[in-house]
């Protein structure tokens, strides 16, 4: 089963990808490092509630 998630920049707070991830395999929080475009730089985005 998939869910859909938002990713929010630790550093900015910005929320501006959506991306899904299988609950069953991947339980935790889902981290990736994704471009920001306020930083203009790549930084780590985290999953919201």
């Amino acid at each position: 089963m998939r869910k859909h998630v938002v990713l929010e920049c630790v550093e900015t707070g910005e929320r501006i990808y959506l991306t899904s991830k299988n609950i069953r395999n991947n339980p935790d929080r889902l981290e990736l490092k994704k471009y920001s475009p306020k930083l203009r730089r790549k930084a780590l985005f985290r999953e919201t509630k």
